[in-house]
């Protein structure tokens, strides 16, 4: 139930450096139409909802409270370990001197902007390996959420690595060559260089840059897929395949999607949620993942993040401008076209993204809740979505308060997504 579509866009933002235990025991699968209140009762969906919650054993939920509270701090320590950096290759003129070295190699203005976007990815990866070690690694592990060995995760990181240089030096390059040929309108234009990115990533995702890191099969078992298959039909999803990828090589966190744009539209789900949930559990998701689709929120997503964006370079043009007639002559920077101010521009764009961050949380979280009403109208499981919100409780917080569900959070806490799928329960048993 992780939206595909927001890791495809920040890993676009990431491409500029913006923003910067034993295994969790699997909840025991529901029954499709269980009713969880007490016999003999009439159903009262707050009750319904408190006896899923106390499903989870209090250990577990205190590690993912702490798992998922951990995670506040460490979207602090990203943003500002991404200001340091930027600091020291424009403090120490790191950042110049890279500079002035691409233009002794080549006078050609785009192999400029290639040469140094490569040399400013692989010095911003170096610089940010110990702490992505820890973050992704180190910590994964110590709360059970990884399964992968250190070589592994390593080649994993490599392949992000490629990629980040191919699409983040093409990116500088159409950026900078934007910042060059409009000295007044850059921030508009540059906007839509980045909202037209989005919409390749979004593309090309599915079909080629998925598969290098995951295996995708056919889903071998023929009455759940059929089943996957029939519930987008009666939505309208032009889908004949159901794909299961092998995530449990890397974590422990179930997840599906349907993904891409136009012909590389994809409904995959890994082999956790395959394994984890019963099939009512599966179909809850997938009504739910097929609600993004059928409420074009893959496009209502990227008119939001493009207007976004365009706020994000309009407070770039005020930031950078303003740190250049302050520090710029200290740094060697002469204005938005020098290269040598990409790290300032990367800095600038990472604080207005991580003030913005609530505000973006909460678009995400609607469009959530959306689907997952969706979900429960087109797929019937109530008892199953109540099942995946348990599941996803391995690496987030049940029952959040409402300040620090709208600052931090960017799905329904596991508590409000219960409770919904308990009122509509109610709202379909059948009369007495």
């Amino acid at each position: 139930m992780r939206g595909f579509r927001r890791v495809v866009i920040w890993t676009v933002l990431g491409m500029l450096g913006v923003g910067g235990g034993s295994v969790v025991r699997a909840v025991e699968p529901a029954t499709a139409g269980t009713s969880t209140a007490t016999a003999g009762a009439a159903f009262d969906p707050e009750a319904a909802t408190d006896a899923w919650l106390a499903r989870l054993p209090a250990e577990q939920r205190a590690r993912s409270d702490a798992y998922y509270e951990g995670g506040y701090w460490l979207g602090l320590w990203d943003f500002l370990w991404g200001l340091g950096i930027a600091w020291l290759l424009l403090g120490t003129r790191l950042a110049a001197r890279m500079r002035d070295a691409v233009e002794r190699l080549t006078r050609f203005r785009f192999l400029q902007s290639l040469l140094y976007a490569l040399g400013y990815i692989l010095m911003v990866s170096v610089l940010t390996f110990p702490w992505s070690l820890y973050e992704g690694y180190l910590r994964e592990h110590r709360y059970g959420m990884a399964t992968q060995g250190l070589g592994a995760w390593l080649g994993d990181e490599a392949k992000e690595l490629a990629l980040g240089l191919v699409f983040g030096s093409l990116l500088v390059m159409a950026l900078y060559a934007v910042f060059r040929r409009a000295p007044r309108t850059w921030w508009l234009w540059g906007a839509a260089v980045m909202l037209a990115f989005l919409v390749v990533v979004l593309l090309i995702a599915p079909v080629f840059i998925a598969p290098l890191f995951n295996t995708y099969t056919e889903l071998e078992d023929p009455a759940l897929r059929t089943s996957i298959l029939s519930l987008a039909r009666a939505n309208g999803i032009p889908a004949g395949h159901v794909y299961v990828y092998d995530a449990s090589k890397q974590t422990t966190q179930v997840s599906a999607n349907v993904s891409g744009l136009a012909g590389t539209l994809r409904i995959s789900l890994n082999d956790n949620l395959l394994q984890r949930a019963s099939p009512a559990g599966v179909r809850a998701v997938m009504g739910h993942e097929m609600g993004h689709y059928v409420l074009n929120h893959v496009y209502e997503s990227l008119l939001f993040f493009g207007v976004v964006i365009v706020l994000g370079f309009a407070f770039v043009r005020w930031g950078f401008a303003w740190m250049v007639a302050r520090r710029g002559a200290r740094w060697g920077v002469q204005g938005i076209a020098d290269l040598a101010g990409l790290p300032l521009f990367a800095a600038v764009l990472s604080v207005f993204f991580f003030l913005a961050a609530p505000f973006l949380r909460t678009f995400i979280r609607v469009n959530e809740a959306e689907a997952d009403l969706f979900g429960l109208n087109a797929a019937g499981e109530p008892d199953g979505f109540a099942e995946a919100a348990l599941l996803v409780s391995d690496y987030r917080k049940m029952a959040p308060g409402p300040v620090e569900e709208w600052i931090f959070f960017d799905h329904p806490s596991g508590r409000h997504r219960i409770l919904m799928a308990m009122r509509w329960k109610a709202e379909h048993l059948p009369p007495h």
